[in-house]
């Protein structure tokens, strides 16, 4: 016989439960739908965000180039230093030879003295404190002595110089490894964010960029001020002929630049050698801390930390290589987006 019992209703509490969590769905739906638009950043945004990006990877531009420099330092030290053991070396070996022959004449006129056969069985320095052997040796021996106890001891200083360069070589070479992934970590980031933009958005601020350099180009011709001296006119015409040269940042020309790979290549062309770095630039020459005071071709510095130089180029405005994607070229003082902190008359 067929059941006709009612179906089982689904509890009170269940529905409850069931009711709520489709209308938290619907909720965090909606929700959803209502943020998508504003997750994506706007133009301007996006160029703040980028720019600051661009200004953290020229610090630690500046900090690779310092390792970078000091690296270069250390190998050219370490090499000298290993070429001084190599003649010093040799050196040490002509006077035991020497001392040597001295042995051998002596033993073929009938025997070793006795205070050679010690010295050729024991260091130098011990025998040499024993001060009662020195009046049983020649005068020629006792310098020959002498000099093998002072080259073994420069030899041995020299050693553990080199040990310690080497040491701080690896360092430097650890920390030059770990700034250049900083610098492309950042630029990475950057790049990141400006292919978020659509085609429109750069075209805008590629546009925006353009009439800024115009401007600023317009401006540091309108004027003429005099340069501070024959060197820093040079400089700054060196610095005008790579107007539109890539930025790449470690560069130093004639290819491309960064900013004290700029300044320090335009130096060089006037036959004046500055320091690498922005931060070792600043000690190049007389401060000048008053905008007014300064002349065409005096270097200018940017930001608390000095990770920004430029060549000042009259009327308020520098030539300087900015930044990654960027070219030389000319600029307010006044867009840099740090402030000025001072000039430096090479």
């Amino acid at each position: 016989m067929a059941s006709h019992r009612r179906p089982k209703q689904p509890s009170r509490a269940r529905v409850t439960v069931l009711t709520t969590a489709a209308a938290a769905a619907v909720v965090m739906s909606s929700q959803a739908a209502n943020a998508a638009p504003s997750e994506k950043p706007s133009k301007d945004e996006v160029k703040a965000k980028v720019d600051k990006l661009y200004e953290q990877a020229e610090q630690a531009t500046e900090k690779y180039n310092g390792a970078k420099e000091k690296q270069e330092k250390l190998q050219k030290e370490i090499s000298t230093i290993q070429d001084n053991v190599a003649k010093g070396q040799q050196e040490l070996n002509d006077l035991r030879d020497g001392l040597g022959s001295m042995a051998s004449a002596q033993y073929r006129s009938g025997g070793i003295d006795p205070s050679v056969q010690l010295f050729l069985s024991a260091d130098p320095d011990d025998y040499l404190d024993k001060a009662s052997t020195l009046d049983q040796l020649s005068a020629q021996q006792v310098d020959s002595l002498k000099k093998i106890q002072e080259k073994q001891r420069e030899l041995a200083q020299q050693r553990a110089e080199a040990a310690e360069k080497l040491k701080d070589l690896s360092s430097t070479r650890a920390e030059l490894g770990k700034k250049k992934k900083e610098v492309q970590g950042k630029l990475a980031s950057a790049q990141k964010l400006l292919n978020s933009l659509t085609a429109a958005e750069k075209a805008q601020l590629a546009e925006e960029q353009n009439r800024a350099t115009r401007a600023s180009e317009r401006d540091a011709l309108s004027v003429n001020v005099p340069p501070g001296s024959g060197r820093a006119a040079a400089a700054f015409a060196a610095a005008q002929s790579k107007l539109g040269t890539p930025y790449v940042y470690g560069a130093t020309g004639p290819s491309s630049f960064d900013c004290s790979g700029l300044t320090s290549w335009a130096y060089a062309q006037a036959g004046v050698g500055i320091p690498r770095t922005s931060e070792a630039q600043t000690g190049a020459g007389t401060k000048i801390y008053s905008v007014d005071q300064l002349k065409v071709g005096d270097l200018v510095f940017f930001f608390n930390d000095l990770h920004h130089v430029g060549l000042y180029a009259g009327n308020g405005q520098i030539i300087h290589a900015p930044r990654t994607g960027t070219v030389v070229r000319y600029e307010s003082m006044n867009t840099i987006g740090g402030p000025f902190m001072f000039g430096v008359r090479v």
